[in-house]
């Protein structure tokens, strides 16, 4: 099962239709790093989705698949900031959010490593997509704004996991998960 899952998550990512994330505004400032995530439903949905995936899944995933986003994250960034290029960065967000809402509405239980190698596949391209928009002379203040709205996003979507306390398996957090879903394929429809 965890092989199939892992799988998913690569063939999703690897197989979606190429195009560039493109900038949406100033990329040289603390300001504009911490303004970048809030701008998409792209970014929004799909850390926030993780925060409350980490935590509908407990135990050690609650901490391990938020650092492993932030960490993975910083990745992509440094990678896309060395020049690394990846056609299908903008494809592999938005398939992020649909594998997120899916894995929420249809209640996909997996132990902490498998999450954290999807979760971290994911992740990486959301980083990469900062990092190709980043101005080389400010990339440490572009990356500490937008790694710390990812932090406030991951502990939105965990405050929504805990209030929500005994309702994993209810119609509110699987609808919520299927709503995310049906963005993500919205979003990557618009990319064809």
């Amino acid at each position: 099962m965890r092989l199939i899952f892992i799988g998913m998550v690569l063939f999703g990512a690897l197989t979606a239709p190429a195009l560039a994330h493109t900038a949406v505004g100033p990329t040289d400032s603390f300001g504009a790093g911490f303004a970048h995530p809030f701008g998409g439903a792209d970014h929004l949905i799909a850390i926030t989705l993780v925060g409350l995936w980490s935590v509908l899944a407990g135990g050690r995933a609650i901490i391990a698949w938020p650092v492993t986003f932030g960490a993975a994250m910083l990745g992509g960034f440094a990678a896309a900031s060395a020049g690394l290029q990846i056609s299908f960065v903008e494809a592999a967000i938005c398939l992020s959010v649909v594998l997120l809402g899916a894995f929420i509405a249809l209640e996909v239980r997996v132990s902490v490593m498998p999450g954290i190698s999807a979760i971290g596949i994911l992740a990486f391209f959301h980083g990469h997509a900062h990092g190709t928009e980043a101005a080389a002379a400010k990339l440490v203040p572009y990356a500490a704004g937008f790694t710390l709205a990812t932090a406030v996003l991951l502990f939105v979507g965990m405050g929504t996991g805990f209030c929500a306390g005994s309702l994993p398996g209810t119609v509110v957090v699987r609808t919520a998960g299927g709503c995310a879903a049906l963005i993500g394929l919205s979003l990557l429809g618009g990319l064809a």
